[in-house]
């Protein structure tokens, strides 16, 4: 396994989180590193001018960086997931989304203009108006949430919807720049964890994008397109190994206060003597476990192009859903052994405790999810 991330970069980047959290801040140094690091185009294949990993390996580093500083991680992963949509669909013979390898090659750094508001199709449908330029191109308008890599996204991929056209309804995806106007960034962002991901809003005013940046026109509804598997097996493997990262940590958290904090009822013994701390760990290093490895299948089964047929999104928002609700509870786990201490603001448990609960809000949530694999293992209502 290929690593971009050195020890000491990540010991770095661990030594910055504290402190964007606390001035809910972005995270520019550690951006400025990971670039340095070349961790950017870690996706883009070596011929597009990139580092050439695979999404298994970018996998695993994304659970080290997630270890080291859970917001940075998160923040940088929708430019990774860009970057890998860009691989998977080029692997399977598509040219679509070359300008993305390309252009992150380059330095170009890609923001994931997804999310609305109560939108609960996701991506198989939109509340941004998409209207037709007449040369091919589209007028975007309407507001995206949970923006991650605001303040440095060069690149802005979204997606809206094209009921104009002669062919209407379509769901227009394509890629803005930030040099160019038609959209304005809110100052929105003051969260209970995730802070320095500065998430913000983009509200959308008529953004351009020419007919060489629209990249796909979609029925609206399911759709087994190259596009959408690639986000969605992306983004639910990339976003599952952040929350993996997140409960290693806490685990070793747990681990080194259970050997540090000693017992006056038991005459000084260390609590990692005691049964009750004992079994807790076990219980959480037993879910913990498993992770990992489904990850790292997953992510293989991608890169090689394995056909999983209708079981992929099944495979892959059970993924998500474990990943998150596991590192949620392995964190809790962690802090009923860490004691007292571990209330405090400033510890790092609290931070990871905060920054744990995000996982919930991500695409697939927990309902949609459940509903994704009745349907593949029972067939759809009626």
């Amino acid at each position: 396994m290929r690593r971009l991330l050195s020890d000491d970069l990540l010991e770095r980047i661990h030594e910055r989180a504290p402190g964007y959290d606390r001035d809910n801040r972005f995270f520019t140094e550690d951006l400025d590193e990971l670039k340095a690091a070349g961790y950017l185009s870690a996706l883009v294949p070596e011929s597009f001018g990139g580092r050439g990993l695979s999404l298994r390996e970018v996998a695993a580093e994304q659970q080290r960086l997630a270890a080291a500083a859970p917001a940075t991680a998160l923040g940088v992963n929708m430019h990774l997931v860009w970057t890998g949509v860009a691989k998977a669909v080029h692997d399977r013979g598509l040219d679509f989304l070359d300008q993305v390898l390309i252009e992150a090659a380059q330095g170009e750094v890609f923001g994931f203009g997804i999310s609305e508001a109560g939108n609960d199709l996701v991506l198989s449908g939109s509340r941004t108006e998409a209207a037709p330029d007449g040369d091919g191109g589209y007028r975007f308008t309407g507001t995206k949430i949970f923006t991650s890599l605001s303040p440095a996204w060069t690149r802005l991929g979204l997606f809206g919807l094209d009921t104009t056209s002669a062919d209407a309804p379509k769901l227009v995806h394509a890629f803005i720049r930030r040099d160019q106007p038609g959209y304005r960034i809110l100052d929105d962002w003051n969260t209970l964890g995730m802070r320095a991901t500065q998430s913000n809003s983009t509200v959308l005013e008529g953004a351009h994008a020419p007919a060489v940046r629209v990249v796909r026109r979609l029925d609206p509804g399911p759709n087994p397109d190259p596009l959408v598997f690639g986000i969605f097996a992306n983004f639910e493997i990339l976003l599952a190994s952040v929350y993996t990262g997140i409960g290693a940590r806490a685990l070793e958290l747990a681990v080194a206060a259970a050997k540090r904090r000693t017992s006056m009822k038991n005459d000084g013994a260390p609590y990692s003597d005691d049964p009750d701390i004992r079994w807790r760990i076990a219980d959480a290093a037993i879910a913990q476990d498993a992770l990992a490895p489904q990850i790292a299948s997953l992510a293989r089964d991608v890169d090689e192009l394995v056909d999983h047929g209708a079981q992929w999104f099944p495979k892959l928002v059970g993924l998500k859903v474990r990943a998150t609700e596991t590192a949620r509870v392995v964190v809790d786990k962690a802090i009923r052994v860490s004691g007292g201490s571990s209330y405090s603001a400033e510890s790092e448990l609290a931070r990871l405790y905060r920054d744990v609960l995000a996982g919930m809000f991500h695409p697939s949530d927990d309902e949609s999810a459940h509903a994704t694999v009745a349907n593949a293992w029972l067939g759809p209502v009626g």
